[in-house]
């Protein structure tokens, strides 16, 4: 059964692909890239839940977004509504009476209405000053009742507008950051290098002077896989990593323990600011598979400030 639910689902999913027009989607973009005031959306029963959730995603990029009750908007709420605001009710029928009976009072306070609908010719589709069909085939439910498909298409739709307006706004991350202070989402756009990185004593250094056998002991015991090669200004020479260890000692044996350091350490290692947001960081070490980056150096104006490891960002919960 839920094999054959599942063909159903996606031909359902599939005939709204197919049909939605594209032309009164972008015309709806346009309209709303222009609105000046705040993004209304509402919605009866099932309809209304998704306007609901369309309207936080919205608000959670930093557009203006409000859901309005429709019972409620009769009761007063209809005093949030002002001239440059646009209304965006969302209905599979078009016919819903709480929707229609708001529309002349929408009007009244100069606000301009989209609707969201799947059937063209209802009279909410009539009444606005702009529609969009959504194309809906027939219900998931067995006797095409119980709203699933049309509501996964509004779904659809909504988040659609929502990233379609994120993009042509240009909203960066910052912002998106600032609106998500929480959660696993805040954690991964609001985490910075400065916040995750080792600091001061944590930091295994040693000077490009110094025999291996010297800094051995630094290298074990700060546990971090690597030695930081620095000036006496604490200024970046190199990196010296586990895998230069063993490299070393089988290409020069024992003579590499008297080594210095600076006959055996990468001379341009990649580094990061304290700055950089802690994700993004994460993608440098991870953007060539073959050779996967475990530790980076923090610096500053060519100064160590601190070490990122990746066992410190996965224990953070940013992957």
């Amino acid at each position: 059964m839920i094999r054959e639910l599942l063909r159903q689902q996606q031909g359902a999913l599939d005939h709204y692909f197919r049909h939605l027009v594209i032309e009164p989607v972008e015309a709806a973009l346009q309209i709303l890239q222009e609105c000046r005031g705040t993004l209304i959306l509402s919605g009866v029963g099932k309809s209304g839940y998704v306007a609901k959730k369309i309207a936080a995603t919205l608000l959670s990029m930093g557009i203006r977004a409000f859901f309005l009750n429709p019972m409620e908007a009769v009761h007063g709420d209809l005093g949030f509504v002002a001239s440059s605001d646009l209304f965006l009710p969302f209905s599979k029928s078009g016919e819903s009476q709480e929707l229609l009976d708001l529309i002349p009072y929408i009007r009244s306070r100069g606000a301009k209405t989209i609707a969201i609908v799947s059937n063209d010719r209802s009279r909410l589709a009539r009444l606005a000053d702009f529609s969009v069909t959504l194309p809906v085939e027939r219900e998931l439910c067995p006797y095409d009742l119980a709203p699933t498909t049309s509501t996964a298409v509004q779904l659809l739709f909504g988040d659609l507008l929502a990233i379609a307006l994120m993009r042509t706004k240009q909203i960066p991350l910052e912002e998106f950051a600032r609106n998500h202070p929480g959660g696993f989402i805040g954690r991964r756009i609001s985490l910075k290098t400065h916040d995750l990185m080792l600091k001061g004593e944590a930091i295994p250094l040693c000077r490009p002077a110094d025999r291996l056998l010297d800094a051995l002991h630094e290298l074990s015991s700060k546990r971090c896989g690597c030695l930081l090669v620095v000036g006496p200004d604490k200024k970046l020479l190199g990196l010296f990593t586990d895998g230069d260890l063993r490299r070393s000692l089988q290409s020069k044996g024992a003579a590499a323990l008297e080594t210095s350091l600076q006959d055996l350490m990468s001379q341009s290692p990649r580094t990061i600011p304290p700055d950089l947001l802690a994700l993004e960081a994460l993608r440098r070490m991870e953007e060539d598979p073959a050779r996967l980056i475990t530790v980076l150096p923090v610096v500053e104006d060519g100064v160590v400030v601190g070490l990122l490891r990746m066992h410190d960002i996965l224990q953070a919960g940013l992957s």
